[in-house]
C-alpha cells in the first residue's frame, strides 16, 4: 500500500482521487454538506420500490396495444423468447432480485467499504446502478428477458446494495449527537425515491411513445444518465471525519443507558453475538410485515372496499364493470402513493424520535402498535370505514421505513461506530430475507382464501391482519431479548488506535472539532440542499395532487 504524504501545496501525494485518505474532512468544512450527498445516492437508487410502472408497458412490448401472449409460455421460456410478450410475474421477479441482491451485496461487500470509504462505494454503486439500467434497456430492445433480469435485478441490485449503505457510518461518525435524525436523513432519500422515479418515468415513457414502441428503453437510458450525474455528485461529496473528532461544543453525555456503548466490537465478531441475530430478528419480522403491505395494498383497498370508492357501497367487486373497476384501480393507485409519503415521513420522525427515547423503546412502539393496527384493521374494513383503514396502514407503512432509518443507530449503540456500516451491511440479509418471505406469504394467504371460496371483500384479507400482527408479536419478544454486550465482546484502545491509525496520520494537525464541522445551513449547504430538496418535494406535490383529487 503506497504511503500518503502532504505535498507543499496541501495536496496529498501517493492517494488516489478515490481513496479513503482523499475525502478526509480539512478545516472549514461543514458536515452539513455530508447528508444531501447521502440523498442524492439514496433517491436514486430509491427508484427500485417503483419500477413496478414499468411492468404494464413492458408487458405489451412487442403488440403495444395489447400483448402478444403465449399460452405456452414458461418462466424459463419467457428468459428467451423473442415472439411473445413478458407477463407481469416474469418481470416482477427483477423487484425480488432488487432486494434480494441488495442484502447480499451489503453483506458481503460491507467489510470492503468501510475500508475503501464512501465515495469509492457510491462511485460504485452508480456504475452498477446505471450501468444495469442501461443493460436492461439493451434487454428490451433485443426483447431477452434474462438480460433485463442480469442487467435491472443483478447488477443494479448489487449497486443498491453499494449505494444503501455508502453513507450510513459516515453519517453516524458526523452527527454522534443525532444518530437516529442522520441516518433517517439519508434513508428517508431510498423511500422517497420512487415518488419523483415512478412519476419521471411515466411523463419519459409518455413521451417517447410511438406506434412501435411503449418507450421503455428510451426512459431507461435517459433515467440512468439522470441517475449517474446525481449519484456521483454525492459520490464526490463525501467526506469523512477525522479521527477523534467531535461537533464543536458536545461532549459525550454520561451514561443515561447501559444499551447505548462507547466502545467497539470488531466486524468478524459482531455476528456471533445473540445481540446481532435478535436484532437481525426484529429487523427481518418489521419488514416482512410491511413488505406484504406494500406488495397488496393497491389489491387489497380495491378488493375490500369496492364499488364503495366511486359512490357504490352496495357493489361487490365481482359485480364492477371493467370501466368500474378501472376507476377503482386508479383510487387505489393514489392509496400506494400515500402510503409512500407515510414511509418517507416515517423514516425520518421515528428515527429522530428514537435520540429521544431509545432505539429498543422506539421498537416497541413499532411491535406494540403495528399489532393493534393490524388486529384492528379487519373491523375498520367490515365496518366500512376508509378513513380509519387508510389511517391505520399509513401509521403502519411509517413505523416499515422508521424501522429502517432507526437499525443503523440501533446498531451503533449495541456494537459502537467503527465497524456499524459493515455490521449494517450483514443486517440487512434481513431485508432481502424479507422481501420473499413477506409478499410469499401475504400472497399464498390470499391464493388459499380463493381456493377455499372466499369472496373479494373485508373477509378475504382478515386471517392475513392476524398473522402480521402474530409476526410482530415475535419481533416484540426479540427486542424484549435484546441486552448490552458483554465487555469481552469489545475491543481494547490499543486495537482502535491501530485501525485509525492511518486515518489519524493523514490528519495529523487540527484534532478534535476546531475549524471542522461548522456552518450550519450557511449558502453552500442550502445549495446542496436544494439540488435534492426540490425534486424531492415535486414529487411531494405531484403524490399529493394525485392523493386530493382521488380522496378529497
Amino acid at each position: 500500500m503506497t504511503a500518503a504524504g502532504t505535498r507543499a501545496d496541501g495536496a496529498l501525494a501517493g492517494v488516489g482521487l478515490l481513496d479513503r485518505e482523499r475525502i478526509v474532512a480539512r478545516p472549514g468544512f461543514n458536515r452539513w454538506l455530508v447528508p444531501p450527498a447521502a440523498l442524492a445516492i439514496h433517491l436514486c437508487i430509491g427508484m427500485a420500490y417503483g419500477f413496478s410502472v414499468f411492468w404494464l408497458p413492458l408487458s405489451k412490448s412487442l403488440g403495444i396495444t395489447a400483448s402478444t401472449a403465449c399460452p405456452d409460455l414458461t418462466l424459463a421460456s419467457a428468459l428467451f423468447t423473442t415472439t411473445c410478450d413478458w407477463r407481469v410475474a416474469d418481470l416482477g421477479w427483477i423487484y425480488t432480485l432488487f432486494f434480494v441482491l441488495l442484502g447480499s451485496s451489503a453483506a458481503i461487500w460491507g467489510g470492503w467499504l468501510e475500508r475503501a470509504g464512501p465515495r469509492k462505494a457510491g462511485v460504485v454503486s452508480a456504475c452498477c446502478w446505471c450501468g444495469g439500467i442501461i443493460l436492461a434497456a439493451i434487454g428490451v430492445i433485443t426483447h431477452q428477458l434474462w438480460m433485463m433480469w442480469l442487467g435491472a435485478g443483478v447488477i443494479g441490485g448489487i449497486g443498491l446494495g453499494l449505494g444503501y449503505i455508502s453513507p450510513v457510518s459516515t453519517l453516524i461518525k458526523w452527527f454522534p449527537d443525532r444518530r437516529g435524525m442522520a441516518t433517517g436523513m439519508a434513508i428517508m432519500g431510498f423511500g422517497g425515491g420512487a415518488m419523483i422515479g415512478a412519476p419521471l418515468a411515466n411523463l419519459l415513457m409518455n413521451a417517447f411513445k410511438t406506434d412501435s414502441s411503449v418507450g421503455v428503453w428510451q426512459t431507461f437510458i435517459v433515467m440512468a444518465v439522470i441517475y449517474f450525474v446525481f449519484m456521483m455528485g454525492g459520490a464526490f461529496g463525501y467526506r469523512i471525519p477525522p479521527a477523534g473528532w467531535r461537533p464543536e461544543g458536545w461532549t459525550p453525555p454520561a451514561a443515561k443507558s447501559t444499551m447505548i456503548t462507547t466502545k467497539h466490537v470488531h466486524l468478524s465478531n459482531a455476528h456471533r453475538t445473540k445481540q446481532f441475530w435478535l436484532i437481525w430478528a426484529v429487523l427481518c419480522l418489521n419488514v416482512s410485515a410491511g413488505i406484504g403491505v406494500i406488495g397488496m395494498a393497491s389489491p387489497m383497498l380495491q378488493e375490500i372496499f369496492a364499488g364503495s370508492l366511486i359512490g357504490l357501497p352496495d357493489v361487490g367487486f365481482a359485480q364492477l364493470d371493467a370501466g368500474q373497476k378501472a376507476s377503482i384501480a386508479t383510487i387505489a393507485a393514489g392509496f400506494a402513493g400515500l402510503l409512500s409519503l407515510f414511509n418517507i415521513g416515517g423514516r425520518f420522525f421515528w428515527a429522530s424520535l428514537s435520540d429521544k427515547i431509545g432505539r429498543k423503546n422506539t421498537y416497541y412502539c413499532f411491535f406494540v402498535l403495528g399489532i393493534v393496527l393490524y388486529a384492528l384493521a379487519p373491523t375498520f374494513a367490515g365496518m366500512g370505514n376508509k378513513a380509519l383503514f387508510v389511517l391505520s396502514f399509513g401509521i403502519i407503512l411509517s413505523m416499515y421505513g422508521g424501522g429502517f432509518a432507526t437499525i443503523p443507530a440501533y446498531l451503533a449503540d449495541i456494537f459502537g461506530t467503527q465497524f456499524v456500516g459493515a455490521i449494517h451491511g450483514r443486517l440487512l440479509t434481513a431485508w432481502a430475507t424479507a422481501g420473499i418471505v413477506g409478499p410469499v406469504v401475504v400472497n399464498y394467504i390470499r391464493e388459499a382464501q380463493i381456493a377455499a371460496g372466499v369472496a373479494p371483500g373485508p373477509t378475504l384479507y382478515t386471517g392475513t391482519m392476524y398473522i402480521l400482527a402474530g409476526m410482530l408479536a415475535l419481533g416484540l419478544i426479540a427486542n424484549s431479548l435484546i441486552r448490552p454486550l458483554s465487555d469481552k465482546w469489545f475491543m481494547s484502545d490499543e486495537e482502535v488506535a491501530a485501525l485509525q491509525a492511518k486515518s489519524a496520520a493523514v490528519n495529523a494537525g487540527p484534532t478534535g472539532s476546531f475549524g471542522i464541522g461548522t456552518g450550519g445551513l450557511d449558502a453552500k449547504a442550502m445549495l446542496a440542499w436544494a439540488v435534492v430538496g426540490i425534486p424531492l418535494l415535486w414529487g411531494v406535490w405531484v403524490t399529493l395532487r394525485a392523493t386530493f383529487a382521488l380522496f378529497g
